[in-house]
């Protein structure tokens, strides 16, 4: 077990370095193409930051550990948004702009009404099921979701990119050098998630603790890692915009890739338990959408922070009791 923790302490060292090389890339390369950091977080930190989420959920589909999937999916989104949101906005108060706010966070409450109205469709059915057909439509979700932004914003960026470089105000950045610290940054998040995934799991199982509850916890916070580190850095960094847009980003790709991809290479039973926390992750959308309309508008405070971080609490202690 000290061997299991010492690779543990490693994995988050991998973690943290891992998430500055990402966010360090990410952010000089939408500066020196005019991108908006937005976009970046919804896309390229998105998708980097959740590959611990998808490397896990093959692998536990091939071998029909379907209950890690729906667990770390649902678990990951909760962390999301109740752990980590809630600790960015401690650190920092996080503003929401428009876009986070018109579209972003309701396409996130969407992609949660959706894996409900899958699972209540089945409620005649002796089991709830998220079946390949439903996976597939799940994946055609996303790659709607995720390309949408990219052709809306294309014109806007080749155009500020061009009267910049005109007026000669492009940044002296390295490109190449930018695009290797993204990989770099990719790769130490994917076996530091791992380090922190598998040996958590291997001392939760020495403790009996079920299938279930490691897939809501331990794995879900581990595989959630990325995003934890990849965010608070980039609130510290100053780059508020790329740390909300991978959350949002996250939150919708693990419901509608994740889940999809699961479903797909095998069909995923829903259990009451698991009904519950999915409620609660609609809720703790809801939430998150209220937020912008009451105290300082728009704005995630400190105080809002401690809120959501105390959902959270009661939620982890919740499964344990």
């Amino acid at each position: 077990m000290f061997i299991n923790l010492l690779i543990i302490v490693l994995g988050f060292i991998l973690l943290v370095v891992g998430a500055d090389l990402l966010v360090r890339g990410a952010s000089n390369i939408a500066t020196k193409f005019h991108i908006p950091e937005m976009l970046i977080g919804l896309t390229i930190v998105a998708l980097g930051t959740s590959a611990p989420e998808l490397i896990i959920t093959i692998n536990s589909a091939w071998s029909g550990a379907t209950d890690l999937i729906i667990g770390n999916a649902i678990g990951s989104n909760l962390c999301n948004l109740l752990l980590i949101l809630g600790l960015m906005a401690i650190i920092r108060p996080v503003l929401i702009d428009d876009e986070a706010k018109k579209i972003h966070i309701p396409v996130a409450f969407f992609a949660v009404f959706v894996i409900l109205v899958i699972e209540l469709s089945n409620l005649g059915s002796a089991r709830a099921f998220i079946d390949r057909w439903d996976g597939i439509l799940l994946v055609i979700l996303f790659l709607v979701y995720f390309t949408y932004p990219i052709f809306t914003e294309i014109k806007d960026i080749r155009q500020a990119y061009k009267e910049a470089k005109n007026n000669g105000d492009t940044q002296k950045i390295n490109v190449f050098l930018s695009i290797i610290f993204i990989i770099i940054g990719v790769v130490l998040l994917k076996y530091g998630g791992d380090f922190v995934v598998d040996n958590a799991t291997v001392i939760a199982e020495g403790f009996n603790i079920s299938e279930r509850v490691i897939g809501l916890t331990i794995v879900a916070i581990g595989t959630a890692m990325p995003e934890l580190v990849t965010s608070i850095i980039a609130v510290i960094r100053k780059d508020t915009d790329l740390a909300v847009g991978n959350l949002a980003g996250s939150c919708v790709l693990n419901l509608f890739l994740i889940l999809g991809i699961g479903a797909i290479i095998t069909p995923l039973e829903f259990s009451a338990d698991f009904t519950q926390n999915l409620i609660l992750l609609f809720i703790s959308n809801f939430i998150l959408w209220i937020f912008n309309f009451i105290g300082k508008k728009n704005t995630i405070t400190r105080f809002k922070g401690v809120v959501l971080l105390g959902i959270f609490s009661i939620y982890i202690a919740k499964l344990f009791v």
